[in-house]
């Protein structure tokens, strides 16, 4: 119960960050910045008690990893959507309705790759810095993990919108930052973009078990 308040606060407290800092008015330019920041702050303040996924692809790669059991996966994810919808409640209460997204240039091919480059890098470096005996005890994790969110959010912000993660892809639809039928996009990408880093991670460290 405790590891899945964890999962929900921190998961609140990224998508809430997120639709502060993209919905107008908002940070413009400067908003992976504060996603990556409010990830980072998150990761470091719930990571000792539930691993700090806040990510249901994550979650997906370190159960595969195997370093999370398989009896807590449900109740991570439905924590994570739960916080991420709470989140775009609360967005859309404060900034006054749903956003008009217009998403005309918006190419489904491209958005996927985006979404699965941006998600296996996440699930990947989640899996060396916060997983991996070599590792192990180091005070960097939180940053490795917040400065990689905000370097795909810059990269790839632009094309697909930058979720590379099924729970903030919900909350950005849900505020109305991406549309419905888009939303299997970030499903495949991401939660693809996870098995391939676990098993990634587990054939370059065969001795990590």
């Amino acid at each position: 119960m405790k590891k899945c308040l964890v999962e929900f606060i921190g998961t609140f407290i990224f998508v809430l960050t997120i639709g502060m800092t993209v919905v107008s008015p908002g940070a413009g330019n400067f908003a992976p910045i504060a996603i990556g920041s409010a990830l980072m702050i998150m990761v470091f303040a719930g990571g000792h008690v539930s691993g700090g996924h806040y990510n249901p692809a994550v979650t997906i790669a370190v159960w595969l990893r195997g370093r999370c059991a398989a009896r807590d996966v449900p109740g991570y994810i439905v924590s994570q959507v739960l916080g991420a919808f709470a989140a775009s409640a609360v967005v859309l209460h404060l900034k006054g309705g749903t956003p008009v997204v217009t998403d005309a240039s918006f190419n489904a091919s491209h958005a996927l790759i985006a979404e699965f480059i941006g998600a296996f890098a996440l699930c990947y470096v989640v899996l060396n810095v916060a997983t991996a005996k070599a590792t192990a005890n180091n005070s960097f994790y939180g940053l490795a993990i917040g400065f990689t969110v905000m370097t795909m959010a810059f990269a790839f912000g632009s094309i697909s919108g930058g979720a590379f993660n099924p729970a903030v892809a919900i909350g950005i639809t849900s505020m109305g930052l991406a549309k419905l039928p888009n939303l299997w996009i970030y499903m495949v990408g991401n939660f693809g973009a996870a098995v391939v880093a676990a098993i990634a991670f587990r054939f370059i460290n065969p001795e990590d078990k």
